[in-house]
């Protein structure tokens, strides 16, 4: 299933090569994102651009000690970009190239999962169901929907990661996000 509407995809000001690597990284595996490098823009005219290409949300990746520090995500309002809960501070990054997958097709379609039953896991999948307008399954189901799979996850130290499958082989493409913390 694809999301019905058009999402932003940027940066915070003067981003490095891996930042924008991340973000094309997104762009690639994501169906509906319009990646924008943001030069100058204030944050107004990002939502101009949002709106000239269509898109009523916008995701800035912002910057942290040279890499990926926090994933925000925005809704286009009467006033410009409105906060949308949650921000996802990053821990840590694997770039598709990092993951050793390399020339991974753009997908038309994607679907969410998440493991555990934990309530920030399941949290934060709901956020992104909203966020991205797209169905939150089981990863059963998600497996038989496919093709392409953002699944949430947690590990042993309690730590979230989101991660990009593709289906039915159950093969992580990349990018990997592991959250440091959720600012709700």
């Amino acid at each position: 299933m694809a999301s019905s509407t058009k999402v932003l995809l940027t940066t915070s000001r003067n981003p490095t090569p891996r930042i924008r690597t991340f973000c094309s990284d997104l762009a690639r595996i994501m169906p509906g994102i319009v990646r924008v490098n943001r030069g100058k823009m204030s944050t107004d005219e990002v939502a101009e651009k949002a709106l000239e290409h269509e898109a009523d949300r916008v995701i800035i990746v912002d910057r942290w000690h040279g890499g990926p520090g926090k994933i925000k995500l925005f809704r286009i309002g009467e006033s410009g970009l409105v906060s949308n809960s949650p921000t996802i501070n990053i821990a840590g990054i694997k770039l598709q190239r990092e993951l050793g997958v390399s020339k991974v097709k753009p997908t038309h379609s994607f679907v969410l999962s998440a493991s555990q039953n934990q309530t920030e896991v399941l949290r934060l999948a709901d956020a992104f169901s909203k966020f991205f307008n797209i169905p939150f399954l089981s990863l059963e189901e998600a497996v038989k929907e496919g093709p392409t799979l953002m699944h949430v996850v947690s590990d042993r130290a309690n730590r979230i990661s989101i991660i990009f499958m593709v289906e039915p082989k159950h093969v992580e493409v990349g990018p990997r996000v592991t959250v440091s913390n959720l600012e709700w």
